[in-house]
C-alpha cells in the first residue's frame, strides 16, 4: 500500500478543492492529484431559462468574478438578437469595457494583496498565523493601505456603472440598460478625492516597481519554484496587442511557436476539445491538433504577457519590455511569474479607465441595438484568471437548450496539477510527518494561478483544512488539522 498525503480544502483560494499526494513506501512521490470535488450544475439548470435571463443568472456562479461571467454571457446573448461586438453603440461598448477594466483592477488587487502578498513577503515557510492580510497591515501599513483602496475603487467604479459592487446589472441583449452621469464620471476624476484614477496609476506603478524589485532579490526562487514548460492562450487585438475585452484567441507552445494563429472566438469549437477524469469534476480543455497530453495551455496574467506582441496602454508596454527583459526569455514558462504579470495589468486596467472616463460617449443615450435573431450564441472574454467562454444555444421560443461554459481556471487545471506535481517531487518530506511550511508551499503553487473554484463547483458549510499522512499499510500515522 501507498502512503497518501491530502489537503482539503486549499486555501486562500476562491471556492473548495483538495490535493492529494500519494507516496510510495520509501516515501517517494508516485503521483498527485488537485482535485475538484463540488459538482457544478449551471450548465443543466440554465436550461429551460428565456436566453435574456443568462447575463443575471450566470454572475450567480462567483462573488468574486461576477462581471466577467455577466459580460461574457452579454457577448453571446448579444448574437442572440444579432449584434456582435463591433455593432455595439460606443456607448455601450464604453461603459462595458469600463466595467470590465474595474473588475479586472479589484480581482487583482484583491488576489495579490489579499491571498498572494503573505506569501511573498514572509516566504513560503512562515508560521500560519502570519499568512494573512492582517500581518500584511501590521508589518507593512503602507502597502496594505493601497492594495484595500485599490480594490475598494475597483469595485466604484463597477457600482457605479451597474449598481453594485456584487452582482449588479449593467448589460441587456444588444447594449446596457443605463448610461454614465457626469457626476459619476467626475467622481473617479476629481484629483482632490485620494481614491480618483491618477492615484491608482500612480499606485499601480508603484506596485509594479516593487514587484519588479522583489523578483531582483529573489530570483532564484522564483524562477525554479513550480517551473515547467507549457502552452499560452489568451486574447489579442488585430494587431497583436492584449485586449482583455473583446479580440481574437492565439496560444503559443513553450519555445513560443504559434499553435492557433489568431482565430475568431466564434470558432472555438473547431480547435479546443475538453477531457474529463474521474477523479474531478472539473474538465481538462486542450487543442484538438495537439492531442490530449500535449494541447493544454495556461490562461491568466502569465500567459496573456507571452502571447502578446504589446500591451495598448504606454505605461503598461514599458513594465510589460522590462518583463521581458528581465528573464531574457522570449516564453516565461515559471509559474511564480504570474504575479508580476498580474500587477502590470493592474497598471494597463488604470490606465484604460482613465481613457474610458475622458471619452465624451460613455455618457451617450444609444444605448441598444438589434439585429437579425440567431439560435446560437458565444461569448469570450479575458476574465482576471483567464479565457473564459459562454456558448449558448436556444430553440425558435427563445429559451436556452445547450450552455456551455469553460471558466478560466478549467482551462489552468493541467497548470495546476503539474505545478502541484512539482512541488511533490521537489519538496514534500520523506520523514513521513508534515510540517506547516510543505503544505503552504503546495497551496503557494496553485495560488499563482489564482483559482476560482466557485466558477466551476458550489459548496456548502464549513469545510477545514485536513491533512493526513498514511503508512504502506494503510495506518493514518500524522495529521493536522485547521479550521
Amino acid at each position: 500500500m501507498n502512503r497518501k498525503i491530502t489537503i482539503d480544502p486549499v486555501t486562500r483560494v476562491e471556492g473548495h478543492g483538495r490535493v492529494t499526494i500519494h507516496l510510495d513506501e520509501y516515501g517517494q512521490v508516485k503521483d498527485s492529484f488537485f482535485h475538484i470535488v463540488e459538482f457544478r450544475g449551471f450548465e443543466r439548470f440554465i436550461q429551460g431559462h428565456p436566453y435574456w435571463e443568462a447575463p443575471v443568472l450566470v454572475q450567480r456562479l462567483c462573488g468574486i468574478c461576477p462581471v466577467s461571467h455577466h459580460l461574457a454571457a452579454a457577448k453571446a446573448i448579444d448574437q442572440i438578437v444579432g449584434i456582435d461586438p463591433k455593432d455595439l453603440s460606443p456607448t455601450a461598448t464604453r461603459l462595458r469595457r469600463l466595467m470590465h477594466f474595474g473588475q479586472v483592477f479589484q480581482s487583482h488587487a484583491l488576489h495579490f494583496f489579499y491571498l498572494a502578498s503573505p506569501d511573498l513577503l514572509f516566504g513560503v515557510d512562515a508560521p500560519a498565523e502570519k499568512r494573512n492580510v492582517v500581518a500584511v497591515a501590521v508589518e507593512n501599513r503602507e502597502l496594505a493601505i493601497k492594495g484595500i483602496t485599490m480594490r475598494k475603487f475597483g469595485q466604484e467604479v463597477i457600482k457605479a456603472v451597474a449598481g453594485k459592487k456584487i452582482h449588479g446589472i449593467l448589460a441587456v441583449p444588444g447594449g446596457v440598460h443605463k448610461t454614465f452621469t457626469e457626476r459619476e464620471r467626475d467622481y473617479f476624476l476629481d484629483g482632490k478625492n485620494i481614491e480618483n484614477i491618477d492615484t491608482m496609476i500612480e499606485w499601480s506603478v508603484a506596485m509594479v516597481d516593487f514587484m519588479k524589485g522583489y523578483h531582483e532579490a529573489n530570483r532564484k526562487f522564483l524562477d525554479d519554484f513550480a517551473y515547467f514548460p507549457s502552452g499560452h492562450l489568451g486574447m489579442v487585438n488585430d494587431k497583436g496587442g492584449l485586449d482583455l475585452y473583446d479580440g481574437k484567441l492565439r496560444a503559443i507552445d513553450s519555445e513560443g511557436n504559434r499553435t492557433l494563429d489568431d482565430i475568431a472566438t466564434d470558432l472555438y469549437q473547431d480547435y479546443f476539445s475538453e477531457a474529463v477524469s474521474q477523479w474531478s469534476y472539473m474538465k481538462f480543455p486542450y487543442l484538438k491538433k495537439q492531442g490530449r497530453e500535449n494541447g493544454w495551455n495556461r490562461v491568466g496574467p502569465l500567459a496573456r504577457m507571452n502571447v502578446c506582441d504589446f500591451i495598448t496602454t504606454p505605461l503598461a508596454e514599458k513594465a510589460r519590455q522590462e518583463f521581458i527583459a528581465f528573464t531574457g526569455k522570449k516564453v516565461n514558462n515559471s509559474t511564480m511569474y504570474s504575479h508580476w504579470a498580474r500587477l502590470i495589468e493592474v497598471l494597463h486596467c488604470a490606465e484604460e479607465m482613465k481613457i474610458l472616463l475622458n471619452e465624451p460617449e460613455l455618457m451617450g443615450n444609444d444605448l441598444i441595438r438589434k439585429g437579425t435573431p440567431r439560435l446560437k450564441g458565444i461569448g469570450i472574454i479575458e476574465a482576471p484568471r483567464g479565457t473564459l467562454t459562454h456558448h449558448y444555444e436556444v430553440d425558435e421560443k427563445g429559451m436556452i437548450t445547450r450552455c456551455n461554459l469553460i471558466v478560466s481556471t478549467t482551462h489552468n487545471n493541467d497548470a495546476m496539477n503539474t505545478a502541484v506535481k512539482w512541488v511533490a517531487n521537489n519538496v514534500i518530506s520523506r520523514k513521513g510527518h508534515i510540517t506547516d511550511g510543505m503544505l503552504n508551499q503546495v497551496e503557494v503553487a496553485i495560488r499563482a494561478y489564482d483559482p476560482c473554484l466557485s466558477c466551476a463547483t458550489q459548496a456548502m458549510g464549513k469545510m477545514p483544512l485536513k491533512a493526513e499522512v498514511y503508512n504502506h499499510e494503510g495506518e493514518l500515522i500524522d495529521e493536522k488539522f485547521k479550521n
